[in-house]
């Protein structure tokens, strides 16, 4: 469903992100782990258009999408969540899912197209925009702050609103750059679980960057690796996690010397 050929960019001599090739399937959840610095926001900003590639391509089932802008992958079925909360911060915690409900339903043609909404259409669908809003809110424990500004809400719940958010776009890949950054040990499982179910779904592509080992264990099917901007490890986690060159680049953990 989606695969980087060579992909690669360099900010003046030094180069973020070496001539990656991986691609990954549908109904998998690969982990991208790596130190602090190996590159792995990097790549997922080139992969979803936040930054043009130096080389490379970036292929959506099959399709080079390597030159279209952000906001065209996202329509071709690239989600993104970010690390930092991207949000409309002056709208309810309502308004900003409903707008992305209903900016999906405008993007598969229902209401004129992205290039506008056909407002005798809107008064019909608007019913179906807020139940479905509802119930991806209470998924996320969320329902009773509906009418809260997005900007009021503690850091925790903006992680969640915008997971919720990412969800109701329903793309082809999610792609989750550390999720539960900055969220309390309460709030966690909420997010774990929504991602369990969309995994348990087999119908889309999850890309997860985590810290949290423990969680790359449980969910990933795949883990790559990613090391001063290079891909060192890919495979089925219990091996790649034992791999020396990930104990060591990884965990910082140096290999034993020989007997």
């Amino acid at each position: 469903m989606l695969e980087t050929v060579d992909l690669t960019i360099r900010f003046g001599g030094h180069v973020a992100v070496d001539h990656v090739s991986c691609a990954f399937a549908p109904g998998t959840l690969t982990a991208i782990v790596g130190p602090n610095g190996a590159g792995k926001t990097t790549y997922f900003n080139l992969v979803s258009g936040q930054l043009p590639a130096s080389e490379g391509r970036v292929l959506l089932d099959g399709e080079d999408i390597t030159a279209l802008p952000a906001p065209l992958r996202t329509r071709r079925g690239l989600g993104r969540a970010f690390q930092l909360t991207q949000l409309f911060p002056m709208l309810s915690v309502m308004e900003n899912l409903r707008l992305a409900v209903q900016a999906r339903e405008a993007g598969r043609g229902q209401g004129g197209g992205w290039g506008g909404v056909d407002l005798l259409r809107v008064w019909s669908d608007r019913k179906a925009w807020i139940d479905e809003a509802l119930s991806l809110l209470d998924s996320v424990r969320l329902a009773d702050k509906r009418h809260v500004p997005a900007s009021a809400l503690p850091h925790g719940d903006q992680r969640k609103l915008e997971v919720a958010m990412l969800i109701a776009l329903q793309p082809k890949v999610f792609m989750f750059d550390e999720p539960t950054a900055g969220m309390s040990v309460d709030e966690v499982p909420v997010i774990l679980d929504l991602i369990r179910g969309l995994k348990a779904r087999r119908d889309s592509t999850i890309l997860l960057v985590e810290h949290k080992m423990d969680v790359v264990r449980e969910l990933s099917d795949r883990i790559i690796v990613l090391h001063n901007g290079a891909l060192v490890a890919d495979g089925e986690p219990a091996a790649v996690i034992a791999s020396p060159i990930v104990q060591q680049a990884y965990l910082g953990i140096a290999a034993e010397e020989p007997a």
